[in-house]
């Protein structure tokens, strides 16, 4: 059932209102002089162009200030714009404008908004036709049978201040929200910074070293004991791993197969706090790339399954948890990967480098992320979280081109 409209107002259509005073110009024409050119691609600055004639490509369309000019091909569908006073040139427009010329009684910033309304929006893109998907536009016809609201002249130059007024608002409180979110992640920012590089812990270090009964254990002593604990682990997998094939070893020879963990490149590094040392993911935990081995990798047999299967744009939207997945593994897409225990730390390096999530229950994932496991009781995996948040523009910067 439709609004019952204030009284006063009338309901007509966008046709019955329309006049259209606008004539012609072809690019022969605008040669030798300058215009104030309205194009469609230049709304989002604000202002119209200042353009020699001989630049401009296509036939135009003379207007005046007080015109309001109606986008009608996508994606800027709807966009509206009034017509401005004139810097000392002629004005023309892009023909990709329906033009409605200033009249006594209609007021063109009323006229405007109303162009910008989502459901007028959703009328224009609903009734496009053409071909090319971008290029495809609103006949003149169908903005004429729209119908439209017509308020008193006195009464429609009060909604425009109002809205004005009220839009200012909320483009001032925007425009603060906005101050207020950088605030926030500035803050986050130095927050973590100062996590990682033990000033947020200076005080709590200095009450340890002051305590005759604090036995803290210092950052090169917990890297001994992870290298050992990386050894122990190789060696129980590889001994699984032989005896599997039927290789079982008669001698400690197969230990000397052991990858020695790649170590940091510190020159140039800031010094640390006292207890505090440098060391390579490599070195503290198992650091492998995902895996998806199977191609072509939107094969349909791969997905649907009962396993979570994790994406970059997962671990992006995570916040550094990652609870929830858009994609499962099948047991033919399990075979060609592998799932990961929850608390692996997943890194992306490809379409978004360096976001990070933590698995919080088993999950595949592709060779475009990079797990780290750890146990938790050994080394905080958060804190590793955390850190590489910190270095991530640098992570960014270092990644390849391609």
């Amino acid at each position: 059932m439709p609004e019952e409209l204030p009284k006063g107002w009338i309901t007509t259509t966008l046709g019955e209102i329309r006049h259209d005073k606008s004539v012609g110009i072809s690019q022969d024409q605008m040669r030798g002089e300058t215009f104030e050119l309205y194009s469609v691609p230049s709304f989002s600055e604000e202002k119209p162009e200042i353009v020699s004639g001989g630049k401009i490509g296509s036939n135009k369309v003379f207007v005046s200030p007080g015109d309001v000019l109606l986008c009608k091909i996508n994606p800027r569908i709807n966009r509206a714009w009034v017509v401005g006073e004139s810097h000392g040139y002629r004005q023309i427009a892009s023909t990709e404008w329906i033009v409605f010329s200033k009249q006594d009684g209609i007021s063109s910033d009323f006229l405007r908004y109303y162009f910008t309304r989502d459901a007028f929006r959703d009328y224009l893109a609903s009734n496009v036709s053409g071909v090319g998907g971008s290029l495809m536009r609103v006949h003149i016809n169908v903005i004429g049978t729209y119908p439209f609201p017509l308020p008193p002249s006195a009464e429609q130059m009060r909604i425009v201040v109002k809205l004005n007024a009220a839009l200012s608002r909320v483009g001032r409180a925007e425009t603060a929200a906005l101050r207020a979110c950088e605030r926030i992640k500035d803050y986050r920012a130095a927050v973590l910074h100062s996590a990682v590089t033990g000033e947020l812990t200076r005080e709590w270090r200095e009450a340890q070293r002051k305590s005759k009964r604090a036995t803290t254990e210092t950052g090169k002593a917990l890297l001994e004991r992870l290298l050992v604990t990386r050894r122990a682990c190789w060696e129980e997998t590889e001994l699984k791993r032989l005896r599997a094939v039927g290789k079982e070893p008669k001698n400690d020879k197969w230990k000397a197969r052991y990858p020695e963990p790649i170590f940091p490149r510190i020159e140039g590094l800031p010094n640390l706090p006292e207890g505090w040392t440098w060391a390579s993911l490599d070195q503290i935990g198992e650091l492998e790339r995902g895996k998806s081995k199977h191609r072509p990798r939107g094969d349909t047999r791969l997905y649907g399954g009962p396993y979570p299967f994790i994406q970059t744009g997962d671990i992006r939207k995570s916040g550094g948890t990652i609870r929830e997945h858009t994609q499962t593994y099948s047991e033919f897409g399990l075979k060609q990967s592998r799932l990961w225990p929850a608390g692996t730390l997943c890194i992306t390096i490809a379409a978004n480098i360096a976001e990070t999530g933590i698995l919080s229950y088993p999950a595949c994932f592709p060779d475009s992320v990079v797990g780290f496991v750890q146990d938790d009781n050994l080394l905080k995996v958060r804190f590793l979280e955390f850190f590489i948040r910190t270095a991530k523009s640098d992570l960014e910067r270092y990644a390849p081109a391609t």
